[in-house]
Order: structure tokens, then C-alpha cells, then sequence
């Protein structure tokens, strides 16, 4: 008895396996798979450390013990298979180490920065460090991606961790063998992390619970990622997007931007997706960047080829510049909807980086200078594809394969074939921003950045190729064999060079105008010395799949997603044996034969037919004769490389593999009768058929002229993996326009280092024990982006999990475990005729149905997202119209796209329904070759009935058991598709930092104390200050975590009346944060709306506002105004510019601790995020000088005029009013106000213009200016008539003059 081996659907539907229930049988679990499959795989423990130091007496908040978190003896080690998100086990654990560290504000002695005879407030904080190593899973893995901590994104600036991959010669981490002594585990077997001396602060002061992005390719040689081996590398646009270093753009006022590092904090975004590709396909060897300028007409003569730049004014940390244009002078690319179209052209220095950052991880280099075509919609242009270049507007965004002589070929007033076409080509090469001038810039730039392995002087220019300048001479062909001299003197030997021509362009023009001419028009390129292979984008189609089951192709194979329908059309099918004459024969399926008449070489026809077009001579044929002579071409003298090659991902992308998804372009097409799904599993398809048929040598002939085979495949670069990392290219769709296009397009990322359910089920076998000779999955298809074995289960329950989720069965037959996806075409169609009576009599098949009530109503499956965070998503499958109403759940150890999850979910539902009708019946001997899971088609009642087998019992004929099938459950769309959430960095750029070195405004901070305010956005929650008297060793002297509010005048600020309202001036305002609003007279005089206004270069004037109107966004106009508050009268100037520094007052603003000793004295300083060392970027150094304002005398008020009281010649005694710096001075309460400072002392000069005469000194609020002195300054004693300027300061004990106020005395 043979039987389908994986019983599932009982779990689905929550009944015992069993039954009519689509009739799943759990009696034979054959020989190999009961033996096998069923063996339980080996308990892998951890053994863990958690060493807990004893409590001990401590000051302040303090740990008691050491508490680590997770760590769980004996747990099982999971097996992590593609990419998922996995808890982690720690291993080992030192004791905590603390660290005391002490903040100290206040103070004054002679220490410096930090002493002060003022009271001192000492602030003791207690670190917590530990080093510990994390088991994650089972060994090898091919990479490590996101950590979070405790549910949050780990931020690893400044953490010292690594990873082991759990190889089995894996030797012992060296710090913990320091630690530990020679019994140090290696943990062979186990990947794991190691965390050096990590600071627990921000984990609550014990190590945190880690969740692990682990990747683990199974990259089997017949897996796309054991079989690729080089892939291009886009988007060939974005300005910044191939740097390693991190670029920041500054809006302004403190805000910073993140040009290219926008997944990891602490790397920039190339190097993340450098990481994930050589995790995801742990063979890359081999990448191709792509690097794009933009065309401006597909007129050659007149097509401007130019780099560009996404906006015209941008500041960033690295100024952009392409071949010596900076952004200035740069055009800007098209708008759309108000975004760039494109990314602006990648700055030079960035492709430079990302040149030597790929040769630094050991990956050979192709440069990939490409041509984007930036025509935007109502542009006007003359369409050379027009009789007569007469119709006004070209396509929009355009394939640059496109550009032709203008009128092109085949339309009224032609220039091809004329001296006109090769004018219009050399104008095209060779003018100032001709596409020579873009090719020998990046051969330059190779050179310079230490050479390439490979180099390509354009693509897909068919248009142009083809164009002629008489009956057989091609023009842009000989200026290519120029170009590509020219990149050989400048690049070297050591480089390859070659052109990549499109698919329908490499092996000749066929003019198609009646003509016969068959000409090979690149060969003169092809047999060049200095071109070293053949390039070809290679998208030729693999399939010809259909709606229904009754097309051509469906009659030969079950399904478009098998390896072998796709590889019998690799050199065979449309383009090989047979094309389509028109869209009319597409439709119906009308083939027509490629042949050759009398010459004999159908090959000259084939585009598919590389192997002919390779091994032989080419002779040209003008009218159809063929010439006596061969071209320039030696067959097998140079290799081939496929310099593109893929397939979308949407189904039936193998139909037609040269559509592209980009809606805002003319180019922007679905595959021959694509239903516009998303289908992950046909581009997996695509390229596992390809690089496996051409990596078999029986396919791949060896050359006789050099050492190698036709198609160099590890050199076939798959497009295309983006240098912008998944997920959060394509899910941050606000920074990437095109993030929409990935869906359905080319990318590899998120998709490439999935794991193949072939593989997986063929490596669980081989958990099992049996080899691969005894295991078959070729009829398998589709893969998972993620699948984690998490408990103590046999092999045979986690295939089993698979099928359930996948639809696939099992069988064992002729010795061989066979694993079949479902929904296969009949193998037969048979008649009741054909089927053998049971038991003499009665009907020769019995049907039985299952009874609704026991079959769910609806399937929830959870699954996870690898496209978030591997969050948890639901999908649902529910029958509205059914008496059942059983729901049934299963969570899915699983990460795959919610739209394909949904899918299946739906598929299982139906699978179930269907099958609730099952079938019984008796066939010959001679059906010995039906296996269970064969579908057979019987006619009976005038239906035709599909059936599964499930079982089958030879005796002297066979009994089968079956279930019913239809094929259309196997062909459902996706779900819809759901938008992704994933949290990008966070990066910090420059603070705008202010010092304010003003009076005391509060009496909880020092008076000789400046103040700072720090903005920026993103706030990194807390500041650090850095000093040093150089520019060296610079210390931490303290921190604040309150963001200030600035802003800045939007007009002219006059100077106005003090020690009264201010009716007649308005400050109008810019705040970028915050709000302001009206206050009362009361609330105002209690301090409220306080702000300060630069009045010049670190001068600052306080000012208040009674009243505030919001007249425009973040615009202000302030009125009712107290001017030159706290003494800072002497700061005010006639008029404020536009522009001027604005800073609101309140407590958002730290004092600097310096002590007194400190004022006057310039440091350096460096403030930026407090989580970060002050070597990072994001800290801003400024120099300051404190002068201790608030230290300073104000000036004196009311100096008595002489002439009001009548003078007579004599001494004449200068009176005036004190005034007080002490803020309890402003009290009403008081009969005089504190004197503020140790002793009153004043200081009176006698001025004669600049010239000071004469100081009198004096103890009280006046002075003495005897008649002796006055005699001895004038001549003769002052009276009536007369003037005097004098200058009085209140002195401080400590800084000597405070501010000065200078009056002129009538007499």
C-alpha cells in the first residue's frame, strides 16, 4: 500500500487526521518515511553561566544583585533557516562593573572649571558595565542584521559586540578566554554574540532582552543563492547613496537630515546593504555599479548627456560634485508631483568610497556607467519616430534605447543611411556634454580610485547601433571600438572592457523593411582588441503561460514555476524554434517555425541561439546574399556575460522579462498576459533555471581559442539588488519616490536569501538521515523569507508544518521520497469504463461527502513580517454562505509577505471545501505507474471529476481512495497589499548651540555662570559639554536634557525706551518650535515672555513682550515691549537686522558650570548628544570666552544735573542712584536695595573726549570734584555755561568695573 505520507489537514481543521476530510490517510507512513523522517532530531542544550556577585552596601540608588535576563538552561537551540528575528540565550556573564562618576555645578575655588567658593551641588551617578555572550541558533549562519533590546532598535554606536557564525572549527572568543582560562568554550556548532563591557544605563541596569536578526542562507548549488554569484547594483541615481561615510543636509536652525544612513545609526546605508547581501547570498563574488548621468532627447544630435542633482540648493556635509560641476552649476532633474523624478547623479567621492568599499570585502568590481533619460511629460520635443520628426512630444522617461537619427529609420524623411546620421551619432559622442565625456570621466575616476576589474562603455543603446550612415557602415559601432581604446589607455591591461548590448541587439540588425539585409553590425565591436567578452542584457522569455489549463504549454507541464518548462525554453521556444508574427498570433497561440530557406542557418535568426551565434563565422547579407567574406568575429574567441539578467517579480514575469514596473514611465509594462500579481516565487524560478542550465557544463561548451566556457556565469550579474538596505528601501516611501515600484519589480532585495522550500525540505530530509539520491523535489517550488524551528520536533513535523502551509504532498515511490506541490494537471482522463467494478456488483466508484458542520468556516493563520520587524501579521480566509462556523488558528513559524500569506490561507480554505468530497474506486493493473498525489480526470454524470489520490492498494487490480481537486484553488491572487512600518535611525547632526553670557535671571544658578541653549532635531534627548584649553584632550565638564527655542528677527529692530513700555517698536519673529502667547502686566513683571535678542556678535539684549499675535506660520510680532532688562540697556543699538539670533528665556537653558577662576579665559568647546564620544560628527565646536556678566555692576541711574539746582564756582559734588545686579533688588518691599556686591565702591572719570583726565574714586553713590581739580583739568573752575562728560562704574570686588554709563553735566 502506498499512501501520501504528510497527513496535515487534520491539524488545519482541528479533527484527527483521517477520514473524508480530504482524505488524508495517517495509516502508512511508509518504510523511509516512517524510519526517516520520523527520527527525532538530537536535543542541542545550552550550558549557561550566571554568575550573581553578593550583595554589598552601597550609597544612593544602587544594584543589590545582578540580574540577567534570559538566560535559560537547557533550552533548545533553534534552527533559523532564510532571515528571521530569534530571542537570544546568554551564555555567559561577567559581574557587574561599577563606575561612580560625579557632576559637580556650583563652587569656586581654584580648581578651574567646576571649583568656586559658592556653594558646591555634587551629583553622584552610579554606570553599570558587563560583558556577556548571547547563544542565537544553530551554526553555520551566513550574517547578523538588526538587534533590538527590550522591543526597541538596539543603538550600537560605541558598543563593542561581534558575532560568531557557529562553524564547527570555531575557536574560543579571545576576551572571554582572558576571562575564563583555558576550559573556554568555542560553542562550535552555536552562533552566538559577544557584548564587551556594555553600558546597562539605558537597559535599566541589567542586560537586556535581545531579539537577533539572524541570517542563514541555504545556498545548495541549485538555489538562487548558492548559484548567484555577482549581482548589479542600483539605483545608479541618489546623490549621496553610494557613500560609506555618513552625509548629513542641515535644513537650518539645528535641524539635520540623514542623506544615506537611514537603517543603521552607526553605518551608513551602503555598507548595511553590502551586509545583507553577503548575508542573504554568502557566495557574491562579484557586483556591477551602476552609475547614471541623464539624456535630454532621443534625437542623437541633439541629446545633451549631463549629471544632475535632485534640488538646486542643499546643504550638506559633503559638498556634491560630479567631473568638476558642483551643485551650483548642476541642472536639476525633472519634477513629479512635486519630488525629483530621479535621484540626483551619485556624487564622485561616493562612487569612489563605494568602488573601494567592495574591494575591501573582496568582491571584483564592474563599473556601470548608465544612461538615464530624463524627458518628463509636455516636453515638446520633435519625436524622431514620425514621418519627418513632425509630431511635438517625445515619450516620457524613456528607454535609452530609444535614441535614434532623427527622422528614424522606416520614417518619411529619414537621415539614416545618409552622411546627415553620421553627423547626428559624432554629435552625439563627441559634444561638450557628449557621451564620451560621461564614459571617460568614470574610466578616470576607476583609475584614480585604484582600478576595476571590469569596465562597460554603455548599454542598450540598440537605437543608435543600429542606425546606418550608408547601406552597411554603422557609426556609433567604430565610435565605440574608439571609446573603448581610449578606456583601455586610461584604465590598463588589468581591467575587462566591454559594451552591454541589449538582448535584441547583440547578435545583429535585421532591418525588417523588406529589404533581406542581415547585417552583423557590432561585430567590428565584438572582435576588437580591446574588448574582452561579449555583454548582453540578457531578458529573453522562458515561458509562454496562459489563463487556464488549455493553453500549449499547460498541456506538457503542471505549472510555469517548473525548472524544467523554463530550461526547455533557454534555447528552445519563442525566439529559438519559433516567434509570433503578430500580436494577433500571440494571442491565439499561432507559432511560427524560425527558419532560414536555402542558406541553412536558422541560428542568424535565433536571438536564443547563443551557442550557434558563438561557435561560428558570421557573414553579412546585403538583399539576402550572403557575402563571401566573414566579419571581423573568431568564433569562440571571447566569452559571454550576461551584464544583466532577471525577471520581475509578478506573475508570469518569465513571459516576458524585459518589463519594467515605473508608472511614470512610457516604459512601464506588465508581462505577456500578466494578471499584475506580485509572485516572489517566478522570479526565484527565473534565476535558479538559468544559472543552473548554464552552469551545467553539458549546456555551456568549452572554447578552443581561450581557457573557459561560453557563458562565464560567475560573471552574470542578476538585476539588481539596491544600495538602499530592505526593508527600509522600499517601506520609507517619503524619502524614496520609487519605494511603490519594488513590488513588482526586479529587486532582489527581500527576496534573494528567502530560503527555497526545495531546499529547506530536502535539508530536512537530510536531518532525517536520508540522501539525497533518495529525495525528489523537483516538482517544488516557491520559498519562505524566513522559517525557525523552535522546539524538540522531528523532521517529519516540521515538512509537515511546511505542507500545511504550502500545499504539497508527499509520497514514497520506486524508492524515493517524492515531494509534489498540488493543483498538478490529471494524468489521465478515464471513463467509468476504465475503472474495474468493486467486488462484482454495484457501482465502480463510490463518492462520499463530508458534512459541512465539521469543516471550519474560517482559518486564521499568524505569520511573521520580515518586511517590518518581523512583527506578527494576521491573515483570514472566512465562507460567508456555509451552516459551519468552526474557526480554526495556527501560528506560522514563519516570515512571509502578508499578501502571499493570504493567499494560501484562502487556498487552504478552498482545499478543504473541495475536498470534502472524496472518492473510492478499483483500476487495473496496468495503472501501476498512478501515485498517490496524481490527479486523475473520471467522466461520470456528464462531469468530468478531478481526483487526488491519497492512497492506493494493489492486490488484483487497485483500489484507490482519492479527493477531489480544482486546479483554479492553485491560482488565486494575492491578497492586498499591506503598507510596512519599519523605525529608521535616528541620526544627530550639529546643534545650533548658543553661549549667553548675560546678568543673573535666576536665583538658583550662579551669577558668574553663562548660559547655554542647544536645538536640534532630531533631540537626542540629553547634551554634552566638552572643554579644553586646545584642541586636544578634551573633557567632559556636564550635560542638560532641555531642548531651547530659537529663532530669529524677521526685520529691522530699533532701539527704543527703557524703564517703561516700549508702544512704538515691533519684534517680529521666526520660531521654528514651540509657541509664544499674550501675558499680563502682572505675569510680565514676574518674568514671563523673556527673551534675548543679538544685538552683535555675542551681545545680547533682554527683552520682554506683553503682547504676541501669530501672523504667519512659525511667524511672530511681539508689542508692548520691556526693553534692556537686567542692565543690559547698554547692549541695545540703534537698529537690529533681519536675522538676528532670538532665544526664548525659561528653563529650557543650562548654566555652564565654569568657576570663577574660568572667566575671561578662552576654551574650545564641544557640545553634541551625550550618547555619543565627542569625535563623532554630530558635535558642534565653537570658542568662548565667559566674561562673567552676571558678576558685573549694572550702571548707575539718575546722575543729578548740575543746572537744576543752580551752581555757584567751588567743589562741585557728582551725585547719582545705585543700582543693584541682586535679583531681590527688584523688590518693592525694601527702603534700598541689597547692594549686590562685597564693598560699594564707584570710580568717576573726567573725560575730555576720549582723553580720561582724571578718576576719582569714592565709597558712596557720589564724588568730590574739588575746585583744585578743576582748575588743574580747565584752568579754572566750571560754572554756569559750562559742560562736563564724566563716566561712572560701580566696581565688583572681583572683575573690577561694572558697566559704565556715561553723561554729559550741564552747569
Amino acid at each position: 500500500m502506498a499512501s501520501i505520507a504528510l497527513g496535515i489537514v487534520g491539524t488545519a481543521i482541528g479533527g484527527s487526521i483521517g477520514g473524508a476530510i480530504l482524505g488524508v490517510s495517517a495509516a502508512a507512513i511508509g518504510g523511509a518515511v516512517g524510519t526517516a523522517i520520523g527520527t527525532a532530531v538530537d536535543s542541542y542544550l545550552v550550558s549557561l553561566f550566571t554568575p550573581a556577585p553578593p550583595a554589598q552596601r552601597i550609597e544612593g540608588a544602587r544594584l543589590e544583585t545582578a540580574r540577567i535576563t534570559g538566560a535559560t538552561e537547557g533550552a533548545v537551540i533553534p534552527q533559523v533557516f532564510g532571515r528571521m528575528r530569534v530571542g537570544g540565550n546568554v551564555v555567559w556573564a561577567t559581574d557587574f562593573r561599577e563606575e561612580v562618576v560625579e557632576d559637580r555645578q556650583g563652587g569656586g575655588g581654584k580648581g578651574g572649571i567646576g571649583g568656586g567658593s559658592s556653594p558646591e551641588i555634587i551629583t553622584t551617578t552610579y554606570l553599570y558595565y558587563c560583558s556577556f555572550a548571547v547563544a542565537l541558533c544553530e551554526g553555520p549562519i551566513s550574517g547578523i542584521g538588526r538587534i533590538w533590546a527590550d522591543g526597541e532598535l538596539m543603538n550600537l554606536e560605541g558598543v563593542d559586540w561581534r558575532w560568531y557564525a557557529g562553524d564547527e572549527s570555531q575557536a574560543p572568543d579571545p576576551y572571554i578566554a582572558a576571562r575564563t582560562g583555558n576550559e573556554t568554550p568555542g560553542y562550535r556548532g552555536t552562533a552566538y554574540l559577544v557584548f564587551e563591557d556594555i553600558l546597562l544605563e539605558r537597559f535599566g541596569n541589567r542586560i537586556p532582552q535581545l531579539n537577533v536578526e539572524v541570517f542563514r542562507a541555504l545556498d545548495e548549488a541549485d538555489t538562487a543563492e548558492g548559484a548567484t554569484k555577482a549581482v548589479t547594483i542600483i539605483p545608479g541615481t541618489g546623490e549621496f547613496v553610494y557613500a560609506t561615510e555618513k552625509v548629513t543636509r542641515k535644513a537650518g536652525g539645528g535641524t539635520t537630515a540623514s542623506e544615506n544612513v537611514l537603517a543603521v545609526s552607526t553605518t551608513a546605508d551602503f555598507r548595511v546593504s553590502l551586509d545583507r547581501l553577503q548575508a542573504s547570498c554568502p557566495g557574491i563574488e562579484s557586483v556591477s555599479l551602476v552609475v547614471s548621468w541623464f539624456g535630454s532627447d532621443l534625437r542623437a544630435g541633439n541629446c545633451q548627456i549631463r549629471p544632475k542633482v535632485e534640488i538646486a540648493s542643499k546643504d550638506n556635509s559633503r559638498a556634491w560634485s560630479v567631473d568638476g560641476i558642483s551643485r551650483g552649476s548642476a541642472q536639476v532633474v525633472s519634477q513629479l508631483d512635486g519630488r525629483p523624478a530621479f535621484g540626483g547623479t551619485p556624487s564622485d567621492f561616493s562612487v569612489t568610497q563605494a568602488i573601494q568599499e567592495c574591494k575591501a570585502r573582496g568582491l571584483r568590481l564592474t563599473l556601470y556607467p548608465f544612461l538615464m533619460m530624463d524627458i518628463p511629460s509636455e516636453n515638446g520635443l520633435p519625436d524622431p519616430y514620425s514621418d519627418n520628426a513632425g509630431t511635438n512630444g517625445q515619450p516620457v522617461f524613456p528607454w535609452r534605447g530609444r535614441i535614434t537619427c532623427s527622422p528614424a529609420a522606416g520614417y518619411a524623411g529619414s537621415v539614416d543611411k545618409t552622411g546627415d546620421a553620421a553627423t547626428q551619432v559624432a554629435a552625439f559622442f563627441n559634444g561638450t556634454w557628449g557621451y564620451r565625456r560621461m564614459v571617460l570621466h568614470y574610466a578616470q575616476l576607476c583609475a584614480a580610485a585604484g582600478g576595476v576589474d571590469a569596465f562597460l562603455i554603455g548599454s542598450e543603446l540598440r537605437g543608435l547601433t543600429q542606425v546606418r550612415s550608408s547601406a552597411s557602415d554603422y557609426p556609433a559601432v567604430g565610435l565605440m571600438v574608439t571609446l573603448a581604446n581610449d578606456c583601455r589607455a586610461i584604465l590598463g591591461a588589468g581591467t575587462k572592457i566591454s559594451y552591454a548590448a541589449d538582448w535584441s541587439e547583440y547578435f545583429g540588425h535585421h532591418p525588417g523593411d523588406g529589404s533581406g539585409d542581415v547585417y552583423f553590425n557590432l561585430d567590428a565591436l565584438w572582435a576588437a582588441p580591446n574588448v574582452d567578452f561579449v555583454g548582453i542584457d540578457n531578458y529573453m522569455p522562458l515561458s509562454d503561460w496562459r489563463d487556464g489549463f488549455d493553453h500549449v504549454d499547460a498541456g506538457e507541464f503542471a505549472s510555469i514555476y517548473e525548472r524544467e518548462y523554463l530550461q526547455s525554453n533557454i534555447e528552445g521556444g519563442e525566439g529559438f524554434d519559433w516567434y509570433y508574427a503578430s500580436a494577433g498570433a500571440r494571442a491565439s497561440q499561432i507559432r511560427t517555425p524560425i527558419t532560414d530557406g536555402g542558406a541553412g542557418k536558422p541560428w542568424v535568426f535565433r536571438y536564443k541561439d547563443l551557442r550557434s551565434w558563438w561557435s561560428n563565422q558570421h557573414y553579412n547579407r546585403s538583399g539576402g546574399t550572403e557575402s563571401g567574406a566573414p566579419t571581423a568575429w573568431v568564433p569562440e574567441s571571447k566569452p559571454i556575460r550576461f551584464t544583466e539578467f532577471g525577471c520581475p517579480a509578478v506573475d508570469r514575469g518569465t513571459n516576458q522579462p524585459n518589463t519594467f514596473y515605473d508608472p511614470k514611465s512610457s516604459e512601464s509594462f506588465a508581462p505577456y498576459f500578466s494578471r499584475g500579481w506580485r509572485d516572489d516565487t517566478i522570479q526565484r524560478a527565473y534565476l535558479e533555471a538559468v544559472l543552473t542550465y548554464w552552469r551545467d557544463n553539458a549546456n555551456n561548451p568549452a572554447s578552443a581559442v581561450y581557457s573557459g566556457r561560453m557563458i562565464d556565469v560567475d560573471e552574470c550579474a542578476a538585476w539588481t539588488w539596491d544600495a538602499r538596505p530592505y526593508p527600509w528601501f522600499p517601506a520609507l516611501d517619503d524619502v524614496w519616490s520609487d519605494g511603490e515600484n519594488w513590488r513588482l519589480g526586479h529587486w532582489l532585495n527581500g527576496r534573494l536569501g528567502s530560503v527555497s522550500l526545495a531546499a529547506l525540505v530536502r535539508y530536512l530530509c537530510g536531518r532525517a538521515g536520508l540522501t539525497p539520491e533518495f529525495v525528489d523535489v523537483r516538482q517544488m517550488w516557491g520559498g519562505l523569507e524566513g522559517y525557525v524551528i523552535g522546539a524538540l520536533e522531528s523532521p517529519r513535523a516540521s515538512i509537515a508544518t511546511l505542507a500545511q502551509h504550502f500545499g504539497f504532498d508527499a509520497v514514497e515511490s520506486e524508492g524515493r521520497i517524492m515531494f509534489r506541490m498540488r493543483g498538478r494537471a490529471p494524468a489521465a482522463t478515464l471513463s467509468l469504463d476504465d475503472l474495474v467494478q468493486q467486488d462484482g456488483n454495484g457501482d465502480v466508484i463510490e463518492f462520499e461527502r463530508g458534512q459541512e458542520t465539521e469543516l471550519p468556516q474560517a482559518i486564521k493563520w499568524s505569520i511573521a513580517r520580515a518586511d517590518e520587524e518581523y512583527d506578527t501579521a494576521t491573515v483570514e480566509a472566512r465562507r460567508i454562505t456555509v451552516e459551519a462556523s468552526r474557526i480554526t488558528s495556527t501560528a506560522f513559524p514563519v516570515a512571509v509577505p502578508p499578501e502571499e500569506a493570504e493567499r494560501r490561507v484562502r487556498r487552504t480554505l478552498q482545499e478543504i471545501w473541495v475536498g470534502r468530497e472524496g472518492a473510492s474506486f478499483r483500476l487495473p493493473p496496468s495503472r501501476l505507474g498512478l501515485d498517490p498525489s496524481d490527479v486523475l480526470a473520471i467522466q461520470h454524470d456528464g462531469r468530468l471529476y478531478d481526483l487526488r489520490l491519497l492512497t492506493t492498494n494493489d492486490g488484483a487490480d487497485r483500489a484507490l481512495t482519492a479527493i477531489m481537486q480544482d486546479r483554479e484553488v492553485y491560482d488565486l491572487p494575492p491578497g492586498g497589499d499591506r503598507a510596512a512600518a519599519v523605525a529608521r535611525t535616528i541620526l544627530f547632526g550639529e546643534p545650533q548651540v548658543v553661549f549667553l553670557d548675560l546678568p543673573q535671571i535666576s536665583v538658583l544658578e550662579d551669577a558668574h555662570q553663562p548660559l547655554i541653549g542647544a536645538y536640534a532635531n532630531p533631540w537626542p534627548g540629553s547634551m554634552a559639554i566638552y572643554y579644553s584649553p586646545t584642541l586636544d584632550d578634551f573633557l567632559r565638564l556636564s550635560s542638560f536634557s532641555s531642548r531651547a527655542q530659537f529663532g530669529t528677527t524677521v526685520e529691522g529692530f530699533h532701539s527704543g525706551p527703557t524703564s517703561r513700555f516700549d508702544m512704538g517698536n515691533a519684534l517680529v519673529i521666526n520660531l521654528p518650535t514651540g509657541t509664544l502667547q499674550s501675558v499680563t502686566d502682572i505675569s510680565l513683571f514676574d518674568g514671563a515672555n523673556a527673551f534675548a535678542v543679538e544685538t552683535a556678535p555675542d551681545v545680547w539684549e533682554i527683552v520682554q513682550a506683553g503682547e504676541v499675535e501669530l501672523i504667519g506660520a512659525n511667524r511672530y510680532r511681539l508689542t508692548r515691549l520691556l526693553r534692556g532688562l537686567r542692565g543690559t540697556e547698554d547692549q541695545m543699538v540703534a537698529t537690529v537686522p533681519a536675522g538676528a539670533k532670538f532665544v526664548v528665556l525659561d528653563s529650557s537653558l543650562s548654566r555652564v558650570p565654569i568657576s570663577l577662576n574660568d572667566i575671561d579665559r578662552t576654551y574650545n568647546w564641544l557640545v553634541g548628544p551625550a550618547g555619543l564620544p565627542y569625535t563623532d560628527a554630530s558635535y558642534i565646536a565653537d570658542e568662548f570666552t565667559p566674561i562673567g556678566r552676571g558678576l558685573l555692576p549694572f550702571a548707575v541711574a539718575h546722575v543729578e544735573q548740575p543746572y537744576r539746582h543752580g551752581r555757584v564756582p567751588g567743589d562741585y559734588t557728582i551725585r547719582w542712584t545705585r543700582r543693584s545686579r541682586d535679583l531681590a533688588a527688584d523688590s518693592w518691599a525694601t527702603v534700598d536695595v541689597p547692594l549686590g556686591e562685597d564693598v560699594e565702591a564707584y570710580e568717576v572719570d573726567i573725560l575730555n573726549g576720549a582723553t580720561v583726565l582724571r578718576t576719582l574714586e569714592t565709597g558712596a553713590p557720589s564724588a568730590v570734584y574739588t575746585s583744585a581739580q578743576q582748575i588743574a583739568d580747565w584752568g579754572a573752575q566750571l560754572g554756569p555755561g559750562s559742560t562736563l562728560t564724566i563716566r561712572i562704574a560701580q566696581l565688583s570686588a572681583l572683575l573690577g568695573r561694572g558697566i559704565e554709563r556715561t553723561v554729559t553735566l550741564q552747569f
